[in-house]
């Protein structure tokens, strides 16, 4: 309390009320260098200072290890009878990249990002979520990790994040994709089929095809290919898991192409019989 009754004070005499005001909102919090937070929220292609490449890509690296430490620890006293296994996929979904851009556009972040127009944040890049990452480095660097927690427990958990339900839900549709085509010995392809650019982008938006006995079951976009085959798979096994008669063909598929397989080897072995009896 008496900390903030300082910062509060120390804030009229400085010269940027602005910035450090707009970024209380965010923290709950006042920063002490706003240099380090401003940093954080600058691209690599707004970099050039001086002559120097001045970006937030080693806050990134940093943010990234803090963070993870952070929601590991969060997890950690949460569920205090569930094993390694289970606290590290939690984990995975939590700081994944696509829960970090929507979470910097949630505490309005992303409105503070500095970025060239041909890079701007857009549904398909994760800008946002890089700032995310560098802003959390910042706040190590700046406040502490106590404060990281405070930030994490106060500002993001309580405020959009309901741990059960990201618990619950599915992330991982590729692999389930994978395990049900292998169960049922499928098979299973995934295949770009285009890569497109955005208006004002340079980044790249790879579309791609989850295809099942060369039947093409779904599709996706995104800005790597992984992410692509993510959401092409999660789109087939959506697809999959209502339709029973496409289910139906492909199993279908699946016996007549092992019939014909044990037909050519039937007609492929008599040759060699009659040269066997021929030799006798």
């Amino acid at each position: 309390m008496f900390q903030r009754i300082i910062d509060r004070i120390r804030l009229f005499f400085r010269k940027e009320k602005e910035p450090f005001l707009r970024l209380y909102q965010i923290l709950g919090f006042y920063p002490h260098n706003i240099r380090i937070y401003q940093q954080a929220l600058r691209h690599k292609s707004a970099s050039s200072v001086g002559g120097h490449r001045i970006n937030n890509e080693r806050l990134e690296y940093l943010g990234d290890a803090v963070l993870g430490a952070v929601v590991a620890d969060i997890l950690y006293r949460h569920y205090s009878n569930k094993q390694e296994g289970y606290l590290t996929t939690l984990r995975s979904k939590l700081v994944k990249r696509e829960t970090l851009n929507q979470l910097a556009v949630q505490i309005g972040l992303d409105k503070l990002v500095l970025c060239s127009e041909s890079v701007a944040p857009g549904h398909h890049n994760h800008i946002n979520g890089n700032a995310f990452e560098a802003f959390f480095g910042a706040i190590y660097l700046d406040r502490g990790y106590g404060y990281c927690m405070k930030f994490m427990e106060e500002r993001i958990f309580q405020r959009y994040i309901n741990i059960e339900n990201v618990a619950k839900r599915e992330e991982n549709f590729k692999s389930k994709f994978i395990e049900w085509c292998q169960k049922y010995q499928l098979i299973f392809d995934f295949e770009i089929t285009s890569e497109r650019y955005e208006a004002n982008s340079s980044a790249p938006i790879f579309c791609s095809e989850a295809k099942v006995e060369d039947i093409v079951c779904g599709k996706g976009e995104g800005f790597s290919k992984k992410e692509s085959h993510q959401n092409a798979a999660r789109e087939a096994v959506m697809l999959i898991r209502r339709d029973t008669h496409l289910v139906k063909k492909l199993l279908a598929l699946r016996e007549s192409r092992i019939n014909q397989a044990v037909e050519i080897e039937e007609t492929e072995s008599v040759p060699q019989q009659l040269v066997a009896c021929e030799a006798e």
